[in-house]
């Protein structure tokens, strides 16, 4: 029965790390950024670890061909978010001890 309890207690003691470890990445997570270069580098994109577009940088070559540009924003956005979202869910993953926990409000 005793065996039962401390087994018990090292779980809530557990769960409490995790909880005040999530806290700490939640707040961290605005202030990381994650950039990402289009082929050609010629757009490069910025985003923090909530998704939020930071910083475009184009290059004077970018600025030539209209549809080249879009298209190469799109490809380093979505770079520049995926690599952020891989981040995140890598620290997840470090804070849980891989449970594989998937939760609501941090991605």
């Amino acid at each position: 029965m005793f065996g039962n309890l401390a087994e018990m207690a090292k779980m809530m003691s557990k769960a409490k790390e995790i909880q005040a470890n999530l806290k700490t990445f939640k707040e961290e997570l605005p202030t990381m950024e994650f950039s990402a270069t289009s082929p050609g580098s010629q757009v490069k994109i910025t985003v923090s670890g909530d998704f939020r577009v930071k910083k475009v940088e184009l290059s004077e070559e970018a600025l030539k061909n209209r549809e080249l540009l879009e298209d190469q924003i799109l490809v380093a956005t979505n770079s520049a978010v995926a690599a952020a979202k891989a981040a995140a869910q890598e620290k997840m993953n470090e804070i849980t001890g891989g449970l594989g926990l998937n939760l609501p409000g941090i991605f």
